[in-house]
């Protein structure tokens, strides 16, 4: 199996089956690790600057950045970024669903729910035997 990833245009999500989003999984975990790291010792700078800091506004466009350029990467895979290190793989009925630093794609939850409301991959795979699942 080919490790070329196809790169969608900005901001055009799309649809993968359960076998396509475990191929792409490596490097999304990979790029989120990157950003993760990367914005670490940012996120512990703001976190111990007063708001009066004159150095602030740097430090919070270097945050933003980061943030961002991990977003596009995501998006640029096909991916829904639904938060700061979440992301949504579309099925075409739902969403494979993913959050740093989880292993594996292991959640799921339909259009219409969130995060909150994800079920366990392998019991939605077991109930329902979706298309995308194959």
């Amino acid at each position: 199996m080919s490790n070329i990833h196809q790169i969608v245009a900005y901001n055009d999500p799309r649809v993968f089956t359960l076998s396509e989003a475990k191929s792409l999984f490596p490097l999304v975990r990979r790029i989120t690790c990157g950003a993760h790291a990367e914005l670490e010792p940012v996120r512990r700078a703001l976190a111990g600057m007063l708001p009066t800091n004159p150095q602030i506004r740097a430090i919070e466009r270097e945050y933003e950045i980061i943030v961002k350029r991990w977003v596009s990467k995501m998006e640029r895979l096909g991916l829904v970024v639904k938060g700061l290190w979440l992301v949504d793989f579309d099925t075409g009925d739902g969403y494979l669903c993913w959050k740093f630093p989880e292993l594996k794609i292991g959640h799921y939850h339909d259009y219409d729910e969130g995060y909150g409301s994800r079920r366990p991959l392998k019991e939605v795979i077991e109930e329902c035997d979706p298309d995308w699942a194959c």
